[in-house]
């Protein structure tokens, strides 16, 4: 359970560093929404850090609830998800108008899961490697509404949820 917390300790370190860097032409968000999953439909809430005016640096918690039978038995497990993402934006280079996003990038996470004390299945993903693809429709200048695809980690089929800018 210690090296879940040493890996959030430092993502926010890192965050809060290069987040205090200049801040000219880069954006803040902060993101909510629903994923889909195999296990279950797990609800996240990240925060997007713009690093340069290309390059964004995220944080992202995640929370599911997923019923299985095995052996004969229902079991409710809790995954609780922690990742990090680095996204390339391409509105710049493709000169796409302002209120669109599109991005792609990669992330690293942990899940940690628990089940019923009699079921085999308590443990954790260790650290995973995924990809992703997405993007953006800003409503006005601070809410859009997002939607991801992607692979190796939690939200595996994609999410999508709202978008916050600040």
């Amino acid at each position: 359970m210690k090296k879940p917390i040493t890996i959030v300790i430092l993502l926010f370190i890192t965050l809060l560093a290069v987040n205090s860097q200049n801040k000219q032409d880069k954006r803040n968000q902060l993101n909510a929404g629903i994923g889909l999953s195999g296990w279950g439909v797990p609800v996240y809430v990240g925060l997007d850090f713009g690093i340069h005016k290309d390059i964004s640096f995220g944080i992202e918690g995640s929370f599911r609830s997923y019923n299985q039978n095995y052996t004969g038995s229902r079991y409710n497990s809790i995954i609780t998800g922690l990742s990090g993402n680095v996204n390339y934006h391409f509105n710049r280079v493709l000169e796409i108008p302002r209120n669109w996003d599109f991005y792609a990038g990669l992330n690293l996470g942990y899940y940690f899961w628990s089940t019923n004390s009699n079921y085999p299945g308590n443990g954790s993903s260790g650290l995973g490697l995924g990809a992703q693809i997405g993007g953006r429709y800003y409503i006005n200048n601070n809410f859009g509404l997002n939607f991801e695809v992607g692979g190796g980690n939690a939200f595996s089929e994609g999410k999508f949820g709202i978008s916050y800018l600040f």
